[in-house]
């Protein structure tokens, strides 16, 4: 029989899931990538192997429709909740000290590769956070990129009420949120629509980590300015040599990433100097990843660093971090910028995630970010 909870010596991690995704009609999937207009909440309960079988900073996937938990990734139940319960999961979940990360997965991401991550990097981390994933409607290709990106947009408004719903929930006191390659762009569009519409970022969301943002710099410093004074903590993951980011800026037209600038170099620096940022450069640092696009979940240190500084309110750019030659913290200036139904319980593991077609698409990206690489290899460096 399969089994319905983790594996002796593995580990369980629950989370809430808000997607703005139609629902699909296969039950090993849930999810599709197209949109549903009214945004869905549900309970996920994911268990992770046993130590002895995984390694941090990556995600064992399932390689058949039944998981074998001794060994992969799996979900274990999933329960439907309404906006009541929402409630009440957060005073269950949030703890004493009331903590709470969002996470904002970014382009090409299927459900189940957005529930399996994150998965990881609240295992990883140790964070002392009540989960929330945020997933909206990818299409888990690499031809889908305008899809995507408008997706984005189509869901703000969806991003904004959760946050603003947790925020107005009296046992959580502290939220961060942490979003990832185009996942940053929707999240600085439903602060800044947040900021507009309540006259401030909810004073509950403390800190912002961008990791790999997808994001166009002129833009992200109007999108800044907008939250106005009294603005979260930002930390922004960054790398020169980031392959995925210089497909980005080829189809954006040759305009720099900011998940891709050299923070030491001009213009950046300047530009920087009086935000408050702190800035991560993670160029020097070598992981399984391919594309060196998600580094700051598959680099064990990095993942650590998110969970046990960062969400415990310690400074990044302190000098007892401690995470070697390969990764440098940039403390950028001082200053600030001028300027529905009862849930059904699936009590089996989920199959969420066909890794073939996850492979095949990782290699199709990987042949199509070397020839973006060849393309905008004479651009100047970012």
């Amino acid at each position: 029989m399969t089994p319905t909870s983790a594996p002796e010596g593995g580990s369980r991690v629950d989370m809430l899931v808000v997607t703005t995704r139609k629902p699909s009609t296969d039950p090993n999937v849930l999810f599709t990538g197209e949109r549903g207009f009214d945004y869905l909440i549900d309970e996920v309960a994911v268990s992770l192997p046993p130590a002895s079988a995984r390694t941090p900073g990556q995600v064992q996937w399932p390689r058949t429709s039944t998981p074998d938990p001794t060994k992969e990734f799996a979900v274990l139940s999933v329960q439907r909740r309404n906006l009541d319960q929402i409630d009440e999961w957060f005073e269950k979940q949030a703890g004493v000290d009331g903590r709470l990360m969002i996470f904002i997965h970014g382009f090409n991401t299927r459900f189940g590769v957005a529930v399996f991550r994150y998965a990881q990097i609240i295992k990883d981390s140790g964070a002392p956070v009540a989960p929330v994933l945020f997933t909206w409607p990818s299409r888990g290709g690499i031809y889908s990129y305008n899809y995507d990106r408008e997706s984005t947009n189509f869901s703000r408004d969806a991003l904004e009420a959760g946050l603003l719903r947790a925020a107005h929930n009296d046992k959580v006191k502290e939220i961060t949120v942490l979003a990832h390659s185009m996942g940053a762009w929707l999240a600085m569009e439903a602060l800044r629509q947040s900021a507009i519409r309540e006259g401030r970022v909810p004073a509950k969301v403390t800190n912002v980590i961008l990791a790999s943002p997808d994001l166009d710099i002129d833009v992200f410093v109007r999108q800044f300015q907008m939250l106005g004074p009294e603005r979260p903590k930002f930390t922004i993951f960054v790398s020169n040599d980031d392959r995925a980011l210089r497909l980005s800026r080829l189809i954006a037209g040759n305009v720099g990433r900011l998940g891709s600038i050299n923070p030491s170099r001009e213009p950046y620096l300047s530009m920087l100097e009086n935000s408050g940022v702190t800035v991560i450069d993670m160029s020097k640092l070598r992981t399984g990843d391919r594309l060196n696009h998600s580094k700051f979940a598959e680099s064990p240190d990095v993942v650590k660093l998110i969970g046990q500084r960062l969400i415990e309110g310690q400074p990044l750019t302190d000098s007892r971090v401690g995470i070697g030659d390969h990764v440098s913290a940039l403390a950028i200036g001082a200053t600030k910028f001028v300027g529905s139904a009862a849930g059904v319980i699936i009590s089996t593991p989920i199959a969420l995630v066909d890794p073939a077609t996850r492979e095949s698409l990782g290699h199709q990206l990987d042949g199509m970010s070397d020839a973006a690489a060849g393309t905008v290899s004479a651009a100047t460096p970012q």
